[in-house]
């Protein structure tokens, strides 16, 4: 999700724990920490396009990341003068619980996260919500601020609005969860309607609210993508895409299976000038994009330059929006 709703979570968490001992202090070391996670986004610069594929929402948002660094934070929260009397064990479970509602959270975006790390590479990921969704961090945003604005921290009634908000967002949360089976079971039968083979189905929300989703239906050799908004109701048109794995052949080997594993299974391959072109519809999907004659699944893209003596250029670029 985006920063700004990690730290509302992590606020929350704070104000929910350490609000009644503290104040308003523990939504501001609960917004500080729950946003720990998301710090890797620092050290992209000094790795190369390969090593990104998979170095965001890696290691920091592992379950063993949020163990270690509960302990790490709450030793150094001993320390600190609003936290010195608190007990090392109620430090760390706060600081664990930051840390791991953060990926917890992640994990049901698209992308996922790399939950289990260093034991597993494989990721976690539920598709059900967008990056960005106000129907989500809104509650939790209201719930902490009039905790923390209208009640002092010995008010019988401070806690309430935080868990209230809490609790409406989890509750969005689930729903999208709920939802999603049901636009499974919608794309499944337009599919069927219109004769479209098929045996795996992403779908994923583009839009606030739940309410507009794309599809992603894969046979051996193709894709088939669709959009749908429930406010609609509209029949689903599908564009159908060469999957194209025989440009994959002779390319460096590490290079292909990290591809294929950033993408799910999901992806294209296409070739433009001699370059080979891989797009990722379980990372990206923001609708087609067509040139003249030219037709991508969505916009974004790495882009593989191959050289004769084995080497390659990896390099990443994005298709402007049909104008």
């Amino acid at each position: 999700m985006d920063s700004l709703t990690q730290a509302a979570l992590g606020a929350a968490i704070g104000e929910a724990l350490l609000g009644k001992k503290i104040g308003n202090k523990g939504a501001i070391l609960g917004a500080v920490i729950g946003t720990i996670p998301d710090l890797d986004v620092f050290l992209t610069p000094f790795f190369s396009t390969f090593q990104r594929i998979s170095i965001h929402r890696g290691y920091s948002h592992s379950i063993l990341f949020c163990i270690l660094g509960a302990f790490l934070i709450a030793y150094l929260l001993t320390k600190v003068k609003w936290t010195e009397k608190r007990s090392y064990s109620k430090l760390w479970f706060f600081s664990f619980l930051a840390l791991f509602t953060h990926v917890v959270l992640d994990a049901f975006t698209a992308y996922g996260t790399q939950l289990f790390l260093p034991f597993s590479d494989w990721r976690v990921s539920f598709d059900c919500i967008s990056i960005i969704d106000p129907f989500y961090t809104l509650p939790l945003l209201i719930g902490v601020l009039f905790s923390v604005f209208y009640y002092n921290k010995t008010a019988s009634k401070r806690a309430l609005p935080n868990n209230i908000g809490l609790l409406v967002s989890s509750l969005y949360l689930l729903f999208t969860l709920a939802n999603k089976q049901h636009i499974q079971g919608v794309f499944n039968a337009q599919l069927e309607a219109q004769n479209i083979p098929s045996f795996r189905l992403l779908t994923v929300p583009v839009a606030i609210g739940n309410m507009t989703w794309y599809g992603v239906a894969k046979d051996k050799t193709h894709i088939y993508i669709g959009k749908y908004s429930e406010i609609q109701n509209n029949k689903i048109e599908f564009q159908s895409f060469s999957v194209n794995d025989h440009l994959l052949e002779g390319l460096d080997a590490q290079l292909v299976d990290r591809m294929k594993w950033s993408s799910q299974g999901y992806y294209t391959v296409a070739e433009n000038e001699g370059n080979i072109r891989i797009y990722n519809m379980q990372c990206d999907m923001q609708g087609t994009r067509t040139y003249g004659t030219y037709k991508a699944p969505t916009a974004f893209y790495y882009e593989i330059t191959p050289h004769e003596n084995g080497t390659y250029d990896l390099t990443s670029g994005m298709h402007m929006k049909n104008k």
